[in-house]
């Protein structure tokens, strides 16, 4: 029953607040790490994807996977690469299709349940011979990292040994109701400017393949329902975010998986907290530390480093 009963997390002072954690991290800190290598690669369907390596010849990699309209230049990224590279491993960030500067090339995107890129990438870092790897998502990259390990089953290639997810969505239809409270209507807010941006710049390209409504998706389940299912293959939000959610592949993930949700993250429901699953699920572990906010989990130590980097660490060195 792989529950993590007490988390080692402690929050101090602001950091209790789980709007301070969050917005913090994600505007505020500011980590110092070596100009990463870009390397592009092709995907099956004729677009392509960036990862951003920080290479020393280690043995060990992690692939880390962003959240929603983030790259490998969000500090809880780099962060995670300053940790993991000090301590011999090798690191590589997967940029989501859009997210990496450069548009892609086809019309669809990226998006929670889109794990074909995460497969075009893994098949890619074990030809290049890692034989130790890691996968760490943060929320919308938590939500594919997830989905990817359930869905790969035993047919998961077997260099990779586990997996870390972060603050993750992972049942959608509830996560979205949280999106719907007044308390997060700045973050949806920040989300809609980008994504809505990346709507018109797609219509001037595909311009008889993508119908604009009067007026801007204002909410997920508008921008969903116009844009992200039709574009992806769904009919409508219900369905994306029913098909998608990773709480359903769960029960199928074959090895060792941490997934680190707070309790005080504003962007989740009950239904993200899947308690159950994991007293169920030998190989599924669940920690839900008191604080830590979205993708938060701030306070440092001397070196600057966050608590979360640590957990990750820990976890996949113990696999590894």
């Amino acid at each position: 029953m792989p529950i993590i009963a007490h988390s080692t997390y402690r929050a101090s002072g602001v950091f209790k607040n789980g709007h301070i954690n969050t917005v913090f991290h994600g505007l505020l800190r500011k980590v110092v790490l070596p100009p990463y290598t870009r390397e592009r690669i092709a995907t099956p369907d004729g677009d392509f994807l960036d990862l951003d390596w920080q290479r020393q010849g280690n043995p060990r990699l992690i692939i880390a996977l962003h959240g929603l309209e983030g790259s490998t230049e969000r500090p809880y990224m780099r962060g995670l690469f300053r940790y993991f590279s000090q301590r011999g491993w090798d690191t590589v960030g997967l940029n989501f299709r859009s997210c990496s500067g450069s548009m892609n090339r086809n019309l669809r995107m990226y998006n929670m349940g889109e794990t074909e890129d995460l497969h075009t990438a893994v098949r890619h870092v074990t030809g290049l011979g890692y034989s130790q790897i890691g996968i760490v998502g943060f929320s919308l990259g938590g939500n594919v990292t997830l989905k990817y390990m359930g869905e790969s089953g035993q047919s998961l290639h077997p260099a990779v040994r586990g997996a870390v997810a972060f603050s993750v969505p992972c049942d959608m239809p509830s996560a979205n109701v949280a999106f719907m409270r007044r308390e997060n209507k700045v973050y949806l807010q920040r989300f809609l400017k980008t994504l809505n941006a990346k709507m018109l710049d797609k219509q001037a390209h595909y311009p008889t393949q993508l119908q604009l409504p009067k007026r801007m998706p204002t909410t997920f389940g508008e921008f969903d329902s116009q844009f992200t299912g039709p574009i992806h293959g769904y009919r409508d939000a219900e369905d994306y975010w029913n098909s998608c959610s990773s709480v359903h592949f769960i029960p199928n993930i074959q090895r060792p998986t941490l997934m680190v949700n707070a309790a005080d993250d504003s962007f989740l429901e009950a239904a993200c907290f899947p308690f159950e699953l994991a007293r169920a699920h030998p190989l599924f572990h669940l920690e839900v530390p008191r604080h830590g906010g979205h993708c938060g989990f701030c306070g440092s130590n001397a070196a600057g480093e966050y608590w979360y980097e640590k957990r990750a660490f820990d976890f996949l060195t113990a696999i590894n």
